[in-house]
């Protein structure tokens, strides 16, 4: 098993925005936002490797519940390629928000820098498994989403310039809106099992590969919000320790 080891990744000179959220803004999974040799936004694993490598990710959670308080908080659950060493994140998952004291949950897909898109009609509840898959093939990324629990399942096919392929994930994140990080959710813990990749043709669970990195999550004064645990045979959880 690959040893459990957090490992800078070294990304452009980011600004980040503590203004206040502006719901009117779109929501963006945002690529990895690296701070003192861990995340601003992301918790998990990724992969890795030299570009033009990455063809494929694919791993499975469970939709944590959340428990909501006071104001909004977000928490996305999502497999894709690219961000952690790069400016561009082919993905799909879930979300889960808090406004107003309630929940709301809801599936989504995304080839970043270009914003979120809620997927219409596919209902999302906790409990459910999903699973997901990233893929590229003669300059196309496929991206599929499914429920197992209720059998509903959704594609979306496109192509993002200067996709560096130098990566694959499995991540709990908070997202950004109108560039500002927003509040992690407190979705408890989350169980990612068979990630895996398929790198320089090479296709395998997450913790085969030698770039196979654990990503803890941190606010600006170092607290730690999510914990990632070892891996074994492609499983994880991701634990929430705060919001922000």
């Amino acid at each position: 098993m690959q040893s459990r080891a957090v490992v800078a990744v070294v990304l452009l000179t980011l600004t980040l925005f503590v203004s206040p959220v502006a719901f009117a803004a779109p929501l963006s999974n945002d690529r990895n936002l690296s701070f003192n040799s861990k995340s601003l936004n992301w918790s998990g694993y990724a992969v890795l490797a030299s570009s033009g490598s990455v063809t494929r990710a694919t791993g499975s959670w469970t939709q944590p519940a959340v428990t909501c308080s006071g104001g909004s908080s977000y928490a996305a659950f999502w497999v894709g390629i690219d961000g952690a060493n790069s400016g561009t994140v082919e993905q799909t998952g879930t979300l889960a928000l808090c406004s107003g004291g309630l929940a709301s949950y809801s599936a989504w897909y995304e080839f970043y820098p270009a914003a979120s898109v809620t997927i219409s009609g596919f209902a999302v509840n906790p409990g459910d498994a999903f699973s997901a898959t990233t893929s590229y093939s003669g300059g196309v990324f496929t991206l599929t989403i499914q429920d197992g629990t209720t059998g509903q399942s959704f594609t979306k096919s496109g192509t993002v310039s200067g996709a560096a392929r130098s990566s694959a994930e499995c991540i709990a994140e908070r997202p950004s809106i109108g560039g500002s990080i927003t509040k992690l959710a407190n979705f408890g813990t989350v169980s990612f099992t068979g990630c895996s990749a398929t790198v320089g043709g090479t296709s395998a669970v997450f913790n085969v590969f030698s770039g196979n990195t654990a990503i803890d999550m941190v606010g600006r004064s170092g607290r730690l919000l999510a914990a990632t645990s070892a891996m074994t045979s492609g499983a994880f959880t991701v634990t929430w320790k705060g919001s922000n």
